[in-house]
């Protein structure tokens, strides 16, 4: 049974403008400039660069118009990655309890270490203090008795801080803050509530639940009014995987041909497809994402017989639901993002196993993925590319985005 916790010993950690702060970090001179990673689309910007406006996805023309001095730096995924990597395992130090959440976010409980670690709010300034002499990046730590608290108390705390929310001064905290910092409130969500004058997270708390579904749904609403509580029994969570593993890239505003979108869909599926065998992982079901000009989405999925690895066979029924969709993507005037997943994953590493397909040998589409796997993993991700992508200018000037 689930005994809900009394001490604030769950801490949120969240690194601050992440890539934009790996730009810093390898290039002094721009420190304390306003630096954006990215090209195209903002994929991260620094805090000089947000006191102009300029925000995340939003595009390099309209942060240039905010900020004129901007500086763009072309994104370093493989710099992002490792210095990822280093900061997990600065985590993984501080407590065997890591529920990553992104790249560059995860829970902790360090409820069981005082007696050798010392109070919660002393380990998370100890890893803000690791983080930043051993991987020379900011990072802000909220402190709290829930998940959800404690990443609210690390946004708050931003840049660059450490935040305790009290457990005897939770609601006191959490019932002035905007609607928009509970889960699941975004955009839409927030101006439907305050069309109806609720502005804060103490106005949604104070609402009738039915009131609150007839506004946002029922699901929605039982989640906001429990959180608007501070009611959130989750723990954090060790070694759960991710049901899905997909990556997107914004297009920018310019109309793409059909051509132009198949090469950006195969490099797609070839970056997911070699995540997926480095992982151990097979999949069956493949996802495309789609943001049109006018700024509505739509999602169109597929599936497989069997779970598959292979990047052929994921990028033929990719290209298979490009088709059905591309009366759809021509009718609205074109896409400015293009994402791609795939999902009903399977762990190769369990012993499960994959049915081959007729007729039953390797075929030169395994050995070809085998072959670019290890040339990537000996010299690197940029050193060998597929033939069918050289030379385009599909994706020029706008990079890939996060997961």
């Amino acid at each position: 049974m689930f005994v809900e916790p009394r001490d604030a010993s769950i801490l949120h950690a969240d690194l601050d403008s992440f890539y934009a702060s790996v730009e810093q970090r390898d290039d002094p001179s721009l420190r304390g400039k306003p630096v954006v990673a990215g090209g195209g689309v903002v994929l991260a910007a620094s805090y000089e660069a947000k006191r102009f406006g300029v925000r995340t996805a939003m595009p390099e023309y309209a942060a240039r118009r905010l900020c004129p001095d901007l500086i763009v730096m072309p994104a370093r995924f493989d710099a992002y990655s490792q210095a990822s990597k280093d900061v997990f395992a600065i985590f993984h130090d501080t407590t065997p309890l890591v529920e990553g959440i992104s790249i560059d976010e995860a829970f902790l409980d360090v409820a069981g270490l005082r007696q050798i670690s010392g109070t919660p709010v002393e380990i998370a300034a100890k890893l803000r203090e690791d983080v930043r002499d051993l991987v020379g990046l900011p990072i802000t730590v909220g402190v709290a008795r829930t998940k959800f608290l404690a990443k609210v108390a690390s946004g708050v705390g931003k840049p660059d801080g450490l935040l305790l929310v009290d457990p005897d001064r939770e609601l006191q905290f959490l019932h002035p803050l905007p609607v928009d910092k509970l889960w699941g409130v975004g955009a839409i969500t927030a101006a439907k509530l305050e069309e109806r004058g609720i502005h804060t997270v103490g106005e949604v708390a104070a609402m009738d639940p039915a009131v609150l579904t007839s506004i946002v749904g029922t699901a929605s609403g039982r989640q906001l009014h429990a959180l608007a509580h501070n009611v959130d029994a989750r723990r954090v969570e060790t070694g759960k995987r991710r049901g899905s593993i997909g990556s997107q890239q914004a297009l920018g505003r310019r109309r793409r041909t059909r051509e132009e979108i198949e090469v950006i869909l195969l490099r797609l599926v070839d970056r997911v497809t070699r995540r997926m065998r480095r992982a151990d992982r097979a999949g069956r079901t493949v996802t495309l994402r789609f943001r049109f000009q006018d700024f509505t989405r739509a999602t169109r999925a597929s599936s497989l017989p069997q779970p598959t690895s292979a990047t052929a066979a994921l990028l033929a029924t990719a290209r298979a639901v490009l088709d059905q969709s591309w009366e759809m993507i021509d009718e609205r005037g074109g896409l400015t993002l293009i994402g791609l997943s795939i999902g009903n994953l399977v762990n190769l590493g369990d012993g499960v196993g994959i049915q081959m397909a007729l007729p039953f040998d390797r075929s030169d589409s395994d050995v070809l993925d085998a072959a670019f796997d290890a040339v990537r993993d000996r010299f690197g991700a940029a050193s060998l590319t597929r033939a069918a992508t050289v030379g385009s200018d599909a994706d020029a000037g706008v990079p890939m985005l996060p997961d």
